[in-house]
């Protein structure tokens, strides 16, 4: 979904199906999803508003703040695997992020490390 459906299609929704209608008749009235209505209605009934949550990734990381740490472990020790950046995050700042989280902190900035195989050079083949 390019955007999210308009307030004023919500509230109907939610004012039919408080009116009586079930959330299949509600959806069937309005042209929408059957778990879309009965999703608006939850939603209502939890916060008394059907306004809609934010859409698309977050902008930020939760280890921006934490940024000089993790790149200091990197400078300090080339080889550090991406699970030991996350044990030494929980260690020494208690948070708890997981491998893939490091990994786009990383790509975000444009940090690679790859590792080469370690044997030598060939004349003959490329390695």
């Amino acid at each position: 979904m390019a955007r999210a459906y308009s307030l004023d299609l919500r509230q109907r929704v939610v004012d039919a199906i408080e009116e009586g209608l079930s959330s299949r008749e509600a959806a069937r009235r309005f042209a929408i999803g059957i778990a879309t209505a009965g999703a608006w209605h939850r939603l209502w009934r939890r916060t008394g508003d059907v306004q809609p949550g934010r859409q698309g990734k977050p902008k930020r990381s939760r280890l921006d703040a934490h940024e000089e740490f993790v790149l200091g472990l990197v400078e300090g020790k080339k080889d550090i695997s991406l699970g030991e950046i996350a044990e030494r995050l929980i260690q020494d700042c208690g948070v708890s992020v997981c491998p893939a989280t490091i990994w786009y902190f990383f790509d975000k900035r444009g940090i690679t490390y790859k590792k080469r195989r370690g044997m030598r050079a060939s004349n003959n083949v490329q390695t």
